[in-house]
């Protein structure tokens, strides 16, 4: 194993989410997966940085009853803030197409927050990264729905999938972090731990 502190851990990843244990499975380390049912409801006077770290801490609170000393727990959460608004995984059909008819042509951020946390130490951050969209027909914007049915996903999308080959332009930040987990901050922060 690559980061050699982390040996003495049971590293708990706490995310059903597929392309978040795809990713922390691809950094070589060793995981199991587990999650708790936790209500992600957040102060609505929180900022565009503050809503994935506090979901993430949420998350990562929710096992510190039953936490043993030799586990980590690894939490995420991703948003999609366009223009002043969180975007969050849409309820059907209906409300993904309003969702992509909005970012349709213009910019977005999405944010990832991070919780690493054991009985002794909790280290949060996050990950921002700007995202832009070509304008979207409404029939591809249907053919995405009906094809992906992306009702799991922030904002409506995933950029690993056909949107994101034909929807979106370009990026600044980690496109990692779009997925659903910046591995590269997360790898610097597990060196520390």
């Amino acid at each position: 194993m690559v980061l050699q502190n982390l040996e003495p851990y049971e590293i708990i990843l706490a995310s059903q989410s597929p392309r978040r244990q795809q990713l922390l499975s691809d950094l070589g380390l060793p995981f199991e997966v587990r999650s708790m049912d936790v209500d992600e409801v957040f102060p609505s006077d929180l900022g565009m940085t503050e809503v994935p770290v506090y979901l993430a801490e949420l998350k990562a609170a929710a096992f510190l009853p039953q936490l043993k000393d030799n586990q980590l727990v690894i939490t995420a959460d991703t948003i999609v803030w366009l223009e002043g608004q969180v975007m969050n995984k849409p309820s059907g059909y209906d409300d993904g197409f309003r969702m992509l008819k909005d970012l349709s042509g213009k910019k977005h951020q999405v944010i990832t927050g991070v919780c690493l946390l054991s009985t002794h130490k909790k280290i949060s951050f996050f990950a921002s990264t700007d995202v832009w969209f070509k304008v979207l027909s409404d029939e591809e914007i249907h053919y995405y729905l009906e094809t992906f049915r992306p009702y799991d996903k922030a904002g409506a999308y995933g950029i690993q999938e056909w949107i994101g080959y034909i929807g979106i332009q370009r990026i600044e930040g980690s496109f990692f972090n779009v997925m659903g987990l910046p591995v590269q901050s997360l790898y610097e922060h597990l060196k520390t731990f």
